[in-house]
């Protein structure tokens, strides 16, 4: 962008526009991954759907590059272009009706900001297990985590989305109004408009039962064969996802275990807190724990209870595959890499999405793995620039010599960079053809092409 343009955007628009020779500009492009660091032409602060509005008619009239910043929490970093970044981050705000059992929120909240409002009232929906995931990219990718054996999806708790649309238009997309956008939106990411609002469907969770099994990580193939058939047969008030990991230094574990190459289970139990310890009693069965703890948690408590682990600022690279099954040879797999785990923060999760996840039809949501049992992430992750390649290259190895035991596609946020367009494609399986025409009537340029990009149908 020439000084010309960026001080005509200046003159134009109303709030600030922050340009690479501004006071801020570096902390303003930071996001949550610090190994991505691109550099903007300029970022937008935008405090209202009319400040987002504006700057959409901009950067289209101009023929500018557009990227749509809500929580900064991408992990290829596609919040952010060499254009111009819009940046919802000032639009935090979160409206509860418990009358109603809805909650509003604005399009840069983060996932803290509805937990905190709505446990106020004893009521959550379904989201993820990061309190500082950004609340809009979540959602537009399906949204999956503690809560959705017992409720769904994220997406499946939608209400309705206000969206600004690649004409500079607004909508409320819902069952009754923009249907077919609705439909979209609910899975197929950031393709179709900036989401400046979302409304949910709230349910009852207040304190929950809380849980954390590990084994050592020689005994990795043993728990995960035992998990893969309890675990989807368990009652769906039982929720825990499965994780090779390094034990933290610090409680609740004991420090005979700090830096203990691991594997094991995180546990959420919406059901009876008095049965817990029975309840979570089968992890016996597995083989005798290295360690085992229960205790009554407020669900906003254990929203953020990874948040001081894995701060904004360090070194992420992640992919994903969805899992119907874990047959005996990626047993071996796990193992191998559990053991071969290269930096104390590095990991991997397979989260559970089915029970009311999977009460829902599959063609009723742009989220197109309706039949998958577990949502699997390879991360590597670390604090020191030096250790970008290694961590990076445990994540790829580890994802390729699983992907043959996988359902061919990942979690839309979940996907690293540099994976393909063979991957979107089959990320939404027999929605793509749908998504593209759905692309070509709200976005029939693609304007929002800064993400895991559906292009628009042709003809």
């Amino acid at each position: 962008m020439d000084t010309a343009t960026l001080e005509d955007m200046r003159t134009t628009l109303r709030g600030p526009v922050i340009g690479p020779r501004d006071d801020g500009y570096d902390e303003a492009r930071k996001i949550y991954n610090a190994m991505i660091d691109k550099r903007p032409a300029a970022l937008v602060p935008c405090t209202d759907t009319a400040d987002v509005m504006a700057a959409v008619g901009y950067v289209r009239d101009h023929g500018l590059e557009l990227a749509v910043r809500g929580g900064g929490h991408s992990g290829p970093g596609l919040c952010l272009d060499d254009g111009v970044t819009v940046d919802l981050s000032p639009m935090r705000w979160v409206r509860v009706d418990p009358e109603a059992r809805t909650a509003e929120v604005g399009g840069g909240s983060h996932l803290g900001d509805l937990d905190h409002a709505t446990q106020a009232f004893g009521l959550a929906t379904p989201t993820g297990i990061i309190s500082m995931t950004g609340v809009g990219g979540l959602t537009l990718g399906g949204g999956h985590g503690y809560l959705t054996r017992k409720y769904g999806l994220t997406v499946d708790n939608l209400i309705a989305a206000d969206v600004v649309l690649a004409d500079g238009s607004f909508v409320t997309a819902s069952e009754t109004e923009h249907p077919d956008l609705f439909w979209a939106l609910r899975g197929g990411g950031g393709n179709f408009g900036i989401a400046t609002s979302l409304t949910y469907r709230l349910h009852p969770v207040g304190t929950v039962g809380v849980g954390v099994t590990v084994w050592p990580v020689d005994s990795t193939k043993e728990v995960l064969a035992w998990y893969r058939e309890f675990l989807p047969q368990a009652p769906e008030d039982v929720y825990g996802f499965f994780a090779v990991l390094v034990v933290p230094p610090g409680p609740p574990f004991p420090e005979e275990l700090h830096g203990k190459k691991v594997c094991g289970v995180v546990w959420c139990c919406t059901g009876d807190l008095d049965g817990l310890d029975d309840t979570l009693s089968v992890v016996n069965d597995a083989g005798r724990p290295a360690f085992h703890f229960t205790t009554p948690m407020p669900y906003d408590a254990l929203q953020g209870m990874f948040d001081e682990l894995i701060p904004t600022g360090y070194q992420w690279y992640w992919r994903g595959d969805f899992f119907d099954s874990i047959p005996d040879a990626a047993l071996d797999v796990h193992l191998e890499y559990g053991r071969s785990n290269p930096t104390p923060l590095s990991l991997m999760h397979l989260y559970p999405i089915d029970g009311a996840a999977h009460r829902v039809g599959p063609d009723d949501t742009a989220w197109s793995y309706r039949d998958a049992l577990w949502s699997g992430v390879f991360a590597g992750v670390d604090p020191d620039p030096a250790n970008a390649g290694t961590i990076r290259q445990w994540c790829v190895d580890y994802q390729e010599a699983l992907h043959p035991y996988s359902m061919g596609g990942s979690y839309v946020n979940f996907m690293g960079s540099g994976e393909g367009r063979e991957r979107v494609r089959a990320t939404y399986r027999d929605h793509y053809d749908r998504l593209a025409r759905i692309k070509r009537t709200y976005d029939p340029d693609n304007l929002f092409h800064a993400n895991q990009n559906i292009e628009p149908a042709t003809g």
